[in-house]
């Protein structure tokens, strides 16, 4: 199965704020210019799209097709009571034992990165029961990492090294049997 990762476009928020599941809407006068990018990765041959249910998503997906799903387990992670608070006023000592091990360890009412990676791992387990070939997903930068980190073999707490701007498509090869998935390109 051919799978295009897409990050959804820039939003509209202030440098230094926290959000996941914040549902921000995306900033006009880039989304433009990034559609084209992603457009210009995509190959005409797709045939299914999903979307996180978060605006910033749904608004690109929608300019790229009239026919989607969107599915909660692509939506980014939630930082629950940290949600749309500027980093700096969190808690620093909740913050800093978050930092340490974001994997494992949640703000207060949000979720872990292992909760991230494997709700995002089971939509694709659950893709894999299909019989799509060519497959869009438009969804966010941590989900996408995770997608990474599993197909790359790379551990969770070093996923954050993958660069990936706000419009990104990533294209890879998933198949049943793990050892065949592959990493293709990152545009």
């Amino acid at each position: 199965m051919e799978i295009y990762l897409i990050r959804h476009t820039t939003p509209i928020v202030d440098k230094g704020i926290c959000y996941g599941q914040t549902d921000l809407d995306i900033h006009p006068i880039q989304f433009e210019e990034e559609l084209t990018h992603i457009q210009s990765k995509l190959p005409e041959d797709i045939t299914h799209f999903y979307s996180s249910p978060l605006k910033r998503c749904v608004t690109l997906t929608q300019r790229l097709t009239t026919d989607f799903e969107t599915h909660k387990r692509l939506m980014e992670l939630n930082f629950g009571a940290w949600e749309n608070k500027k980093w700096d006023e969190i808690n620093k000592t909740e913050l800093n034992q978050w930092m340490a091990d974001f994997v494992n360890i949640h703000p207060p009412q949000g979720e872990n990165y292992i909760t991230l990676y494997k709700r995002t791992l089971n939509f694709l387990e659950s893709l894999l029961q299909t019989s799509h070939k060519h497959v869009a997903i438009v969804t966010h930068a941590g989900n996408i990492r995770s997608i990474l980190s599993y197909i790359l073999g790379l551990p969770l707490e070093n996923s954050f090294r993958i660069h990936l701007d706000y419009g990104a498509v990533v294209h890879i090869q998933l198949e049943v049997d793990p050892s065949l998935c592959k990493l293709v390109s990152i545009q």
